[in-house]
């Protein structure tokens, strides 16, 4: 038998899709959502993952990751790094030979995730009204491998987005910076054309999943 990995998570809800975002976008990918989020960004689609979930173990998570079978795992929420014991798993996952992602927003320390992990590191912009909260230092850990995310409502969102971007030197940092507009309010043709106006060295991100599916899908 395998070694017992003591710990309990809360988890909303473990599935697998097609990554919609980041450079990943477009992979089969299994999501592990976790529960709670101590964010209320105006724009968050997830807003079922604050409160639902159920406690598992971090082997039934990893039996459940194994029985779909898929070599890249992204942990989400809600918030993954409310958790503590979001960080054996992280471990565990890449023990097993996973690529992991961790999806997180920014205002929780990133000290303490696996070197391996490649983390997408969301900025808040001041159109999701948590833009105050942001951990500046966890832009100072940036590693080759991680992402960048900033999500943009309007033109005072892409004004922040690229003034913080120059002030940290992040395209110098990190392997992409994604630039995402919030579905359904900012058409992606105008962020696109500020992008090519600024010759930003950014990606604008379109989530692929959103325009695959319904955007109020769940599991998806």
């Amino acid at each position: 038998m395998g070694t017992i990995i003591k710990g309990l998570l809360t988890i909303n809800e473990i599935y697998c899709s097609i990554q919609g975002e980041s450079t990943y976008a477009g992979r089969r990918c299994v999501f592990v959502r976790l529960t709670a989020c101590d964010l209320r960004c105006s724009w968050c689609d997830t807003e079922y993952a604050f409160y639902e979930g159920r406690k598992r173990s971090i082997d039934e998570v990893l039996a459940e990751v194994e029985r779909l079978d898929c070599s890249l795992v992204e942990l989400t929420g809600g918030e993954p790094l409310l958790q503590d014991e979001v960080y054996p798993l992280m471990q565990s996952l890449l023990d097993r030979g996973r690529t992991v992602l961790l999806e997180t927003g920014g205002h929780r320390s990133t000290t303490r995730v696996p070197e391996a992990v490649v983390t997408i590191l969301d900025v808040k912009c001041p159109g999701s009204g948590e833009s105050h909260r942001n951990e500046w230092s966890n832009l100072e850990r940036l590693r080759p491998h991680d992402e960048v995310k900033f999500v943009v409502k309007d033109r005072q969102d892409y004004e922040f987005a690229r003034e913080v971007m120059a002030k940290f030197q992040i395209a110098d940092r990190v392997s992409a910076i994604h630039l995402s507009p919030v579905h359904g309010v900012l058409d992606l043709r105008s962020l696109s054309e500020w992008v090519l106006e600024d010759r930003l060295p950014a990606r604008v991100q379109a989530q692929l999943h959103k325009y695959i599916w319904d955007p109020a899908t769940r599991g998806v």
